[in-house]
């Protein structure tokens, strides 16, 4: 039987007695009914853009990313394209709403927040989890009151066919979804028509072009991790909802103390290489807005929330271990995709002394979604250093709050911005 409580925590947070007790509960009874075992690693993760956004966002992903173009599913509101490294590493499924008037539960998930409301699609959706037995889990899960789209639902919503897909979380406002796929089939999603849109294969091709002129398809790896930020009130809960509805295990938190933040961290039980099932990360505030007059700390995290929605922040690529031209890895990745104009939030930040060094972009104009690159050296077994953080944390939330000053710009005067 899989044990998700061997690992030791890392960290310096402190937790609730609460969290600590339910934490040993759900992972004992999760390995003991045989879900911890079920459950697998995450096979793809959803994006979804705005209309007419989707063809730049792929081959802007193609420049920065592994990943490589596939086939595009049609069906009657949606392009969903299929974007693939490997059959190790999950898919990206990047979904184009075509009718800038449909409304679904994701949009409204945008709607009320001022940032999220400025792009009312753009948002990531959630990871798919394969697994051994679909029936099975399903049915566990339900057993404790997680609740499912049914196949109607998931018809209208324009999903796979082939999954069974939570509903969005409270806490997250993303979805898990499970499909059953034994490991040695290839990925098939039942939705729509495949095609190939000449537009999204010529952006693609012309931007991995440019990334193998530079250099960089040897050097930018998958994806290292995922970073969702939610409420201050919410970090315990969501991390545990997460291990309920997965098999990751707790990693350990670390308090970020002068950015009034900590970034707490799961992992999958059954994968040590994140390349194959990426480490999930949870960032919240430890005070809530209302008391920041009186604690007296920037709340960069917690103004993100505020201003999109709980959500995924960043997609953490890895960068190979080693130099080209003299420079660190990640250096020279930066350096050539900021000369291709991307912007970034700052320079590159950590060293090989400390044990790795990471960057954050500018977020995506077409997901909203910011790329970290990160480059551990050597024997570096850390996930990340706590003043690495904290800088990344900051400069996002200076970015974050010029946005949200845009938004209300062109809220009040929409005459001038249209």
């Amino acid at each position: 039987m899989v044990n998700s409580l061997i690992h030791p925590k890392q960290g310096d947070k402190a937790n609730s007695a609460w969290f600590e007790e339910f934490l040993v509960r759900l992972l004992e009874n999760r390995d003991r009914t045989g879900l911890s075992d079920m459950i697998r690693e995450i096979d793809a993760l959803m994006i979804t853009v705005e209309p007419g956004c989707s063809a730049a966002y792929v081959s802007e992903l193609a420049l920065m990313t592994p990943y490589h173009y596939l086939v595009t599913l049609e069906s009657e509101s949606h392009w969903t394209h299929i974007l693939r490294i490997d059959m190790e590493s999950p898919d990206l499924l990047v979904r184009e709403v075509r009718d800038p008037g449909r409304g679904d539960i994701f949009r409204s998930l945008n709607e009320v927040y001022p940032i999220g409301a400025h792009k009312p699609n753009s948002r990531y959706m959630g990871e798919i989890f394969r697994v051994s037995n679909l029936h099975e889990v399903v049915e566990q899960q339900k057993g404790r009151e997680i609740r499912f789209f049914n196949q109607d639902q998931i018809r209208k919503l324009e999903l796979p066919g082939n999954m069974a897909i939570v509903k969005p979380s409270p806490y997250t406002h993303n979805v898990v979804a499970y499909w059953e796929r034994p490991p040695e089939d290839m990925r098939v999603y039942a939705l729509g028509n495949s095609v190939i849109l000449d537009e999204v294969n010529r952006g693609y091709h012309a931007a991995k072009a440019i990334q193998e002129d530079l250099g960089l398809d040897k050097l930018i790896r998958p994806i290292d991790h995922l970073a969702t930020r939610v409420y201050s009130q919410n970090r315990e809960v969501a991390i545990l909802e997460y291990l309920t509805l997965s098999s990751y295990y707790y990693w350990g938190s670390y308090d970020i103390a002068n950015q009034n933040s900590s970034t707490n961290v799961t992992k999958s039980i059954h994968y040590a290489d994140e390349r194959i099932s990426p480490a999930k990360v949870f960032t919240a505030a430890n005070q809530p807005y209302f008391v920041n007059h009186l604690v007296g700390l920037p709340s960069p995290t917690e103004n993100f929330v505020r201003n999109y929605g709980p959500r995924l922040h960043h997609l953490a690529l890895a960068v190979a271990d080693g130099e080209t031209g003299n420079q660190a890895n990640i250096d020279y990745v930066v350096d050539a995709i900021r000369a291709r104009g991307k912007d970034f939030l700052l320079d590159v930040i950590g060293s090989r002394e400390e044990g790795l060094k990471q960057i954050f972009s500018s977020a995506s104009e077409h997901s909203s979604l910011i790329i970290e690159y990160v480059q551990r050296f050597g024997d570096f077994d850390g996930f990340f250093t706590k003043q690495n953080v904290a800088e990344l944390t900051h400069a996002a939330g200076v970015e974050e709050n010029l946005r949200l000053l845009q938004a209300e710009s062109e809220a009040a005067n929409p005459l001038v911005n249209a």
